[in-house]
């Protein structure tokens, strides 16, 4: 019997936000160091996600790249920030502030990926409408979500938007027409940018489930452990590591293949800077 209430005083209240409203709660002991951070390791490992998406952004404009590259990755960004705030808190307010980003981020990136005729403007009649059926898809969402607020809803409605984008970038470089505007070593490069994103998606997936599976026997090794080398052992703040470096993976690929396609594919390289890939802008003259 694991005697949680010695861990930390405060252990079984309510923290200093009030009982917990959220839908969700995960295998990390609640407000176990701090009544105002409800799960410090989860709370903290979105900072890395925040990081990752604040460099690509910077990079991104650094490149002058379309702006819509700039707003992916911010939106990445309002997907950790909020993550922070629903796991100090464990308010409901908080995990929408965290789950309703992620299905506008990914809804963002399927536009993205079939806005890809020549040119970055928004006045083309496939834009607008494009723009039209993001917009709605996203109220109807957030509206559903609101009404049926069941977690799972929201996980297959974001593992859908996950294989569609896999799916269109699949069918972007079998195109004909990709054949004959993208070299072959480009198709490798977006093939393995956007692969090792969707396998490091789908490794965070395993960790948080078997974080759920057998939380009762890891968190008994956790008190076994220590803290701070338990934190290790906390598979949801894994998947917030994971999930983060596999969507900036699969941004990069979904910038390359975009880019290649509306616009002149050998303007475009990726390169290495800090550790992690970045598209770069080739200042070359077209014949």
């Amino acid at each position: 019997m694991l005697n949680l209430t010695s861990v930390a005083p405060w252990l079984q209240n309510e923290g200093w936000y009030g009982p917990v409203t959220a839908t969700l709660d995960w295998c990390e002991l609640n407000h176990q160091f701090s009544p105002y951070i409800a799960e410090m390791a989860n709370t903290l490992s979105n900072i890395f996600t925040v990081a990752l998406a604040v460099l690509g952004c910077v990079e991104a404009m650094k490149e002058n790249l379309p702006t819509r590259y700039s707003l992916g990755y911010l939106g990445v960004a309002l997907v950790g920030v909020g993550s922070f705030f629903f796991h100090a808190t464990l308010l409901f307010e908080a995990q929408l502030a965290d789950e309703l980003p992620m299905i506008y981020v990914g809804s963002m990136s399927l536009w993205v990926l079939f806005d890809n005729k020549p040119g970055y403007g928004l006045r083309s009649t496939r834009t607008k409408a494009l723009i039209a059926l993001l917009a709605a898809f996203d109220i109807l969402f957030t509206w559903s979500y609101m009404v049926y607020r069941n977690p799972v809803y929201h996980q297959l409605v974001f593992g859908f938007l996950v294989v569609s984008n896999t799916l269109r970038v699949t069918y972007i470089l079998h195109k004909p027409e990709a054949a004959q505007k993208i070299s072959q070593k480009a198709k490798t490069t977006i093939t393995n940018f956007f692969s090792t994103g969707a396998a490091l998606f789908v490794l965070g997936f395993i960790v948080w489930n078997l974080d759920n599976i057998f939380c009762h026997n890891i968190t008994r090794w956790k008190l076994s452990l220590g803290w701070p080398a338990a934190f290790f052992l906390e598979g949801h703040a894994w998947w917030h590591i994971l999930t983060g470096l596999g969507s900036y993976y699969m941004f990069i690929g979904i910038q390359y293949v975009t880019l290649c396609t509306k616009d002149y594919p050998n303007s475009f390289i990726v390169q290495y800077r800090h550790g992690l890939p970045h598209v770069k802008r080739l200042h070359i003259k077209v014949q």
